[in-house]
């Protein structure tokens, strides 16, 4: 008799374009082809970006207003994980973390596999405690961390909690273009309404305070030929529309919202520089596709940017501080008019499909699956 698929249940707190769903994503995908029966849950819907994926469940249309509207969601969450009857949960983000594992208790899996991919500035200070707690408790079978700077935030933990903490770091899929690369810088700056002569710059990011936008906005001013492309969604965008009208250039900051996989290829294909802000991340999934797509990358001096962008020692991208408006900006500058420094962060970046293989990444959370298992 054939052996019964182990079923799994990946679950996040909210459903949108973002790197910790992208990973869940294709984490589930590769999974799947591995065997596994996959379903993903989300706590509420934010976007319609995810309603096409296998197997999908909203715990609530909206994110819920109010202790009623929490606690219809909870007993929601505990409803469709006793409909699944998962052998193994697998949680994603801060918010996600801490409200699946007892939830699992309660609907009796044992298996909880716990994701980091929240920044430690991201995480309020009660729910950084409460992590703790349920760590030490034994509430996650596994805490699983994507680079060693984030390993190394753990080093003053509890030991009970230390022992769970295992390292896998992202895999993902390769944003390619259908398009040769003239062709794509074209076919984008047609998109725009730009001409040939138009440099354009561009982020593929949540917009989220933490994201750091503004930075990149306060690029424009430097050259009336630049433009900016912005693809996401989230709580800043009428701030940066804001400050794009406050420095007078408005016109030159395109705000795409969500983009499918597809057309994130083509867009990063047609930029001449990717630059990438963000004050806190874990790994920075988005700025790893975009060097390893070839784009020149200008990032924010973060040691978690250094430890990721980087290949055989070799820096895919270009380090300066993002909150000094003027080191940004020169280094901006610098490296749109160095098409050499451009084109060696272009060919070490290519590295990182290699560094980062995301059937390297499910045969690591396969055997963490086997292991929950075998008990």
């Amino acid at each position: 008799m054939a052996e019964t698929p182990l079923r799994l249940l990946f679950v996040q707190p909210q459903a949108e374009g973002a790197g910790a769903q992208e990973l869940a994503r294709l984490l589930g995908e590769r999974l799947a082809e591995r065997g596994f029966e996959v379903h993903h849950c989300f706590l509420y819907r934010r976007t319609g970006f995810y309603d096409g994926l296998p197997r999908v469940h909203y715990c609530a249309a909206s994110r819920p207003r109010g202790p009623i509207a929490l606690c219809r969601l909870l007993l929601d969450l505990l409803h469709h994980m006793r409909k699944v009857r998962p052998h193994a949960v697998v949680a994603f983000q801060h918010w996600g973390n801490v409200i699946v594992a007892p939830a699992a208790r309660m609907a009796g899996i044992r298996c909880v596999l716990a994701n980091r991919t929240s920044a430690t500035l991201a995480m309020r200070p009660g729910l950084t405690v409460l992590d703790k707690v349920l760590g030490v408790l034994g509430f996650y079978s596994r805490v699983i961390v994507n680079s060693g700077e984030v390993e190394r935030e753990y080093d003053d933990y509890p030991a009970a909690y230390r022992r769970r903490v295992a390292r896998i770091d992202h895999g993902f899929q390769p944003r390619t273009s259908r398009r040769p690369p003239e062709e794509a810088r074209q076919a984008l700056r047609a998109r725009l309404g730009l001409g040939a002569e138009a440099s354009v710059i561009g982020c593929v990011a949540r917009l989220h305070g933490l994201k750091n936008l503004p930075a990149a906005v306060r690029l424009l001013p430097c050259d009336a030929r630049r433009h900016l492309v912005l693809v996401g969604q989230g709580p800043e965008r009428e701030a940066l529309l804001a400050l794009a009208r406050e420095l007078g250039c408005e016109q030159r900051l395109h705000l795409l919202g969500e983009q499918p996989p597809e057309a994130i290829g083509d867009i990063l294909a047609g930029l001449d520089l990717f630059v990438f802000p963000s004050l806190a991340e874990t790994f920075g999934l988005a700025v790893v596709e975009a060097a390893a797509a070839g784009v020149p990358v200008l990032a924010h001096d973060l040691p978690v940017l250094r430890e990721v962008l980087q290949v055989g020692g070799e820096p895919c991208a270009r380090f300066a501080d993002a909150r000094d408006e003027a080191a940004f900006g020169a280094a901006a500058m610098a490296l749109l008019g160095d098409a050499a420094a451009s084109a060696r962060l272009s060919a070490a970046g290519r590295g990182l499909e290699r560094r980062y293989s995301a059937d390297a990444m499910a045969g690591a959370y396969q055997r963490l699956l086997n292991d929950c298992r075998l008990g």
